[in-house]
């Protein structure tokens, strides 16, 4: 019983995964700057990264015919979706900072830019 509604389960979150992806796509094809289609592609690596390798270690550990197999599977899984969970918030900061302060990506009309006011108050 308990591993029917872990691969359920798991596929849930594989479908809610790919929803994630066909979302981010969209996103960044039509965002209009570097910084949304940054938020896009965040979204798409969390949400359909992270989910769907929830859903994919759910379904090793209700997959009966993997045998002990399962539990590497799973464990591989769950591994890596919280290396995933840990370094794509990371990256997509580092990416966007590096690109605010080279003014690779400027956005404009700019309503409010900290740290732009932050540099202007340590310099002046």
């Amino acid at each position: 019983m308990l591993e029917v509604i872990a691969i359920y389960l798991g596929q849930a979150l594989i479908a809610i995964g790919v929803f994630c992806d066909l979302i981010a796509a969209i996103g960044l094809l039509r965002f209009p700057n570097f910084y949304l289609r940054l938020h896009a592609a965040t979204v798409g690596t969390i949400g359909g990264a992270f989910v769907p390798l929830i859903g994919a270690a759910l379904l090793a550990i209700g997959s009966t015919y993997l045998g002990a197999y399962r539990w590497f599977i799973a464990g591989g899984a769950l591994v890596t979706a919280i290396i995933v969970l840990i370094l794509a918030p990371a990256g997509s900061h580092a990416l966007a900072r590096a690109a605010h302060r080279s003014r690779a990506a400027v956005v404009e009309p700019k309503v409010v830019d900290y740290l732009e006011e932050d540099e202007v108050s340590k310099s002046g």
